[in-house]
C-alpha cells in the first residue's frame, strides 16, 4: 500500500525531489480544499488522488505535502476546490486538473484537448500534466552565460521550430524543428556573424490556442513560465525537453552565441472568461489576473483575452522566480519582454510611473548582467518607447522600424526622423542618461512582413488565417516596387534586391543594437501574410534552398556585420552615455553638397560624415531614396576613401571588407537611385 503524504513544507514552490520522495507546494489563498493528483502516464486516469488536510498540509496560503516513494519523472497535477463566483473574481472548478505554476516540465497526452478544459466535467485524461524534475542531474561542463556587452551585440530573431522544420534544412527528420535541430545549424549563425539569438517563446504553450483547424505557431500562449516547450524536443520522455534545451544553450555558448528568450509575462493561454482552465484561473483567479470593473470579465491589455496582474505580490514573485530560474538553471543570457508595458499597469490597470516589478527585475542580484529588452507598448495603446524606466533595460525601437521604412521607400517629410534613427534616436532617448545602445534597431521581426515581403507587397494577404484578412496590422509602410507579389520583371527584381540591401545596411550600421529576423538574409517570404502566428507550415518555415539561392545576400550581411565590429564607435567604451557619444563623435550632416543638408519635406537624400571616438576611422555615408541617381560631393580624405558598401552595385561589389575595399577617385560619388553608400578612411 502506498505511503500516505507527510506534511511537507511550503518552500520551495513546485515539486522538489529529495531523499525518499518529493515535496510539493502550491499557492492558493481562496481554495477551500486542494488535491494532489498523480499519474502513471500522460494520457491515463489518475493513479492516486491525495486530498490535503488543511490542518496538516496548509501553511498560510501554501498547500504542501511530502510524498514518499516518488522520483523524478513522476507526472502530477492539482485540483483546487472553492467558490465559483465570477462576480467576486473566483472561478474554482474542482473537476479540472491544474498544471503546477512552478512545474519544471510539462507532459502533453496523445489526446490533449483544449476544449475539454473549457467544458464542464473531469478533464484529467486529456489535460497536460506537470512533471517532477531533478535539475541537479545535468552536467553543464563549466558553461555560464556569456555576458557580452550590448555594444558588441548583433541579434538574430528566430523561431526554434521554423528554423529547421523545412525538409531542405538538412537536419534528420526526427530532429527537424527542435532544439537539437537548431544546434545542427549553428554554423549558419556563425557564418552570418551574429552574436545572439532571440528565440520566439519557448515556455510551454498551448498549440491549440488558435482559430479552428490552425495551430498557435508563434507560441505567445504560455501555460507554464518554467517548463521548456515539449513540442520542440526530439528527445523522448516527459523530461526530454529539459536536457535538450540545455544542450542547445551549451552548444550556442560554445560557439560564442548568446541566448535571449522572448518571454510572455503579460497573459496566459487561459483566454477570456469563456476560455479553458489550465492552471492560474483554477488556483486563484483573483490573484493572477487583472479583472474588469465588474470582476466577472477579464481586462484585456494584451489583446489575447486576459492580462496577468503583474503587481500582485504572488504574481510578481512568480515572474521574478521564473526569470531567476532561466538564468541560474537554464543559463540563458537575456530576455525580451513581450508587451512589456503590461508590467507597468497597477492592479486597476492604470500605468504606473515606477512599477515595482520592473525595478525588482532590474535590481535583482541574480539577474545582474542579464540582458533585459522591453517591447515598450501593449495592445491597449500604452506606448512607452523612450520612457521605459530603469537603467539596465534596452527597448525595441518601433520608431526605427517605421521611420527607416518610410524614408527608404521615398515618403516625403521623413529625412529628419531618419537622421535621428541613424544615431541612436536622440530625439527619443537623450532626455535621460541613456547609452548609445539603448535602442534595439530592427526593420522586420516575426510580427509583420518579412523583409522580402516588405518590398514585394503593398498590402497584407492574410486569407490563410481564416479571419477574412481582418487580422494583422494595416500600417506596414510597405512598397511592392511596382508589382504586387512575385515578379519575373528583371527591373522589379533588381529594385527589390537593392531595397532589401538598403534596409539591412541601415539596420546593421546604425548606432544601437541591430536585430535581423530569421530568413531575411535569404529573402524568406510568407506570401504577403503579415500575421503568420497560426501558420505552422512552409509558409512560416525557413526554406534553406533560399539560403543557397541568395548566397550573395548572405555574404552581404556577413560583410556588414564584420564592418560594424571593425568601426564600432563604442566597442572599447561600454559606459559611454548617449549624450557623451554624440558630443564626441564629430557628426557632420551633408546633402548632395557638402555642409548643405536638405531637411525639407521633399528631401529624399542625406549624407553624413562620422569619426570614431578614438579618431582612427572616418565614415562617410550617402543615402539616396530618390528615384534617380544623384552625385554627392565628398570631403577630402588624406588617405583616400574606400568603397565599403554600395547597394547600387551588383554583388559582390555591393560590400567589401576594409582591406579589400576599392579606392574611390574624384571629389564626388554617384549614388544610384534608391541606394546606400558607405565610404571609409583610416588615419
Amino acid at each position: 500500500m502506498a505511503a500516505a503524504p507527510e506534511p511537507g513544507r511550503p518552500h520551495p514552490l513546485g515539486a522538489t525531489p529529495g531523499p525518499g520522495g518529493v515535496n510539493f507546494s502550491v499557492w492558493s489563498r481562496h481554495a477551500s480544499r486542494v488535491e494532489l493528483v498523480l499519474f502513471d502516464r500522460a494520457g491515463g486516469r489518475p493513479s492516486r488522488v491525495l486530498p490535503l488536510d488543511p490542518a496538516r498540509h496548509r501553511t498560510y496560503h501554501y498547500w504542501h505535502a511530502f510524498v514518499p516513494g516518488l522520483a523524478p519523472g513522476q507526472l502530477y497535477g492539482w485540483r483546487a476546490h472553492g467558490p465559483f463566483d465570477p462576480a467576486r473574481g473566483h472561478r474554482f472548478d474542482g473537476e479540472k486538473l491544474l498544471l503546477d505554476p512552478y512545474g519544471r516540465a510539462v507532459a502533453v497526452p496523445p489526446g490533449y484537448d483544449r476544449a475539454a478544459a473549457g467544458r464542464p466535467g473531469d478533464d484529467a485524461a486529456t489535460a497536460m500534466k506537470s512533471v517532477v524534475a531533478d535539475l541537479s542531474r545535468y552536467d553543464w561542463e563549466g558553461d555560464a552565460p556569456l555576458r557580452r556587452p550590448f555594444s558588441r551585440t548583433v541579434i538574430y530573431e528566430l523561431h526554434v521550430r521554423g528554423f529547421t522544420r523545412h525538409p531542405s534544412s538538412g537536419v534528420a527528420e526526427a530532429r527537424r524543428g527542435t532544439y537539437a535541430g537548431l544546434v545542427e545549424r549553428i554554423p549558419h549563425l556563425l557564418d552570418l556573424g551574429v552574436t545572439a539569438v532571440e528565440l520566439l517563446p519557448v515556455f510551454a504553450f498551448d498549440p491549440q490556442d488558435a482559430p479552428a483547424g490552425r495551430t498557435n505557431y508563434w507560441g505567445y500562449a504560455p501555460v507554464s513560465f518554467f517548463a521548456p516547450h515539449p513540442g520542440y524536443a526530439a528527445a523522448p520522455g516527459p523530461l526530454g525537453a529539459l536536457d535538450e534545451f540545455r544542450d542547445m544553450v551549451k552548444a550556442l555558448h560554445r560557439a560564442g552565441i548568446e541566448v535571449i528568450l522572448d518571454v510572455v509575462y503579460n497573459h496566459t493561454a487561459e483566454g477570456n472568461e469563456e476560455g479553458p482552465t489550465f492552471s492560474f484561473r483554477g488556483l486563484d483567479n483573483f490573484a493572477y489576473y487583472l479583472l474588469d470593473q465588474d470582476w466577472s470579465r477579464y481586462a484585456n491589455y494584451s489583446g489575447c483575452g486576459n492580462t496577468l496582474k503583474a503587481q500582485h505580490p504572488t504574481t510578481r514573485r512568480l515572474i521574478l522566480d521564473s526569470l531567476r530560474y532561466w538564468v541560474a538553471e537554464m543559463h540563458v543570457d537575456g530576455f525580451r519582454f513581450d508587451l512589456a508595458s503590461v508590467l507597468s499597469r497597477d492592479e486597476a490597470g492604470q500605468p504606473q510611473g515606477n512599477p515595482p516589478i520592473v525595478w525588482e527585475i532590474e535590481s535583482d542580484p541574480l539577474l545582474a548582467g542579464t540582458k533585459l529588452i522591453a517591447e515598450a507598448w501593449d495592445a491597449a495603446g500604452l506606448y512607452q518607447v523612450g520612457r521605459w524606466v530603469g537603467d539596465a533595460w534596452r527597448e525595441w525601437n518601433g520608431r526605427f522600424r517605421d521611420d527607416v521604412r518610410s524614408f527608404l521607400k521615398g515618403d516625403p517629410g521623413t529625412v529628419g526622423r531618419f537622421a535621428s534613427r541613424l544615431f541612436a534616436s536622440p530625439d527619443i532617448y537623450l532626455a535621460d542618461a541613456r547609452e548609445p545602445d539603448q535602442a534595439v534597431n530592427f526593420v522586420t521581426c516575426h510580427d509583420g512582413f518579412t523583409l522580402n515581403d516588405l518590398v514585394s507587397y503593398q498590402r497584407k494577404h492574410n486569407e490563410a488565417n481564416g479571419q477574412g484578412n481582418r487580422d494583422g496590422g494595416d500600417d506596414d509602410r510597405a512598397w511592392n516596387c511596382g508589382v504586387e507579389g512575385p515578379s519575373d520583371d528583371p527591373a522589379v527584381e533588381a529594385l527589390r534586391a537593392r531595397q532589401v540591401r538598403n534596409f539591412l545596411a541601415v539596420t546593421l550600421l546604425s548606432t544601437g543594437v541591430p536585430m535581423i529576423a530569421m530568413g531575411d538574409e535569404a529573402r524568406r517570404t510568407q506570401g504577403g501574410n503579415n500575421n503568420a502566428y497560426c501558420q505552422d507550415g512552409e509558409l512560416s518555415w525557413l526554406d534553406w534552398r533560399l539560403v543557397e539561392r541568395h548566397a550573395g545576400l548572405r555574404r552581404f550581411v556577413r560583410t556588414l556585420v564584420g564592418l560594424r565590429h571593425a568601426f564600432d564607435p563604442t566597442a572599447e567604451e561600454d559606459e559611454v552615455s548617449l549624450s557623451e557619444f554624440l558630443e564626441r563623435s564629430h557628426v557632420q550632416w551633408h546633402g548632395v553638397r557638402l555642409g548643405a543638408p536638405d531637411w525639407g519635406p521633399e528631401s529624399r537624400s542625406l549624407a553624413v560624415g562620422f569619426q570614431a571616438l578614438d579618431g582612427s576611422v572616418r565614415i562617410h555615408c550617402l543615402f539616396n531614396a530618390f528615384w534617380e541617381a544623384l552625385p554627392f560631393e565628398l570631403p577630402p580624405a588624406e588617405s583616400g576613401w574606400r568603397l565599403l558598401v554600395d547597394t547600387g552595385v551588383p554583388a559582390p561589389g555591393d560590400a567589401s571588407d576594409w582591406d579589400a575595399a576599392p579606392t574611390v577617385e574624384g571629389r564626388s560619388y554617384l549614388a544610384q537611385a534608391r541606394s546606400v553608400v558607405v565610404l571609409g578612411a583610416s588615419s
